[in-house]
């Protein structure tokens, strides 16, 4: 099973501003609740060291995470691979009347029982944590009355 989610976030900011965020491998990294800790090799590689908390997991496993297209200020594409899970995050930025819209789109693949259904159960909170840091480092307001979130799981 295959697990896809994407949701689109409305912010009243600069795309720019948005795209520093969602480009640095270290702040995507942050976001990520399963996320122990990370190393940054450069702007397009990083290491997470993730824990999950499932039965066929008893360690930290490390995902080696690369940046597989670029294409400033507007779209960054990444893959993480480990044993237990493959997954690719996708974030395009695009500019509309007041600020800019952010869609997300995330696909894991467990290669361990337990790990999509993991990540089924709480993508909805993971979403959730990426808009409000990204709304905190944007120094904007949590759920401005402006955005409008959208979503579609699979």
């Amino acid at each position: 099973m295959t697990v896809r989610v994407s949701r689109t976030f409305e912010f009243d900011a600069d795309p720019d501003d948005v795209w520093a965020f969602i480009s640095d491998p270290g702040k995507r990294a942050d976001v990520i609740s399963v996320v122990e800790s990370y190393d940054v090799h450069d702007d397009r590689r990083a290491t997470w060291h993730i824990s999950l908390p499932i039965p066929m997991v008893r360690s930290t496993i490390d995902v080696e995470t690369r940046e597989v297209e670029r294409d400033p200020p507007t779209r960054v594409k990444f893959v993480g691979k480990s044993r237990a899970l493959r997954v690719t995050g996708e974030h395009t930025i695009e500019a509309i009347e007041g600020g800019c819209r952010l869609r997300n789109e995330f696909v894991v693949e467990g290669a361990l029982p337990g790990v999509e259904t993991f990540f089924k159960r709480n993508f909805e909170a993971e979403l959730d944590r990426l808009e409000r840091e990204l709304r905190s480092d944007l120094g904007l307001p949590a759920g401005a009355e402006s955005d409008t979130p959208s979503r579609t799981d699979g």
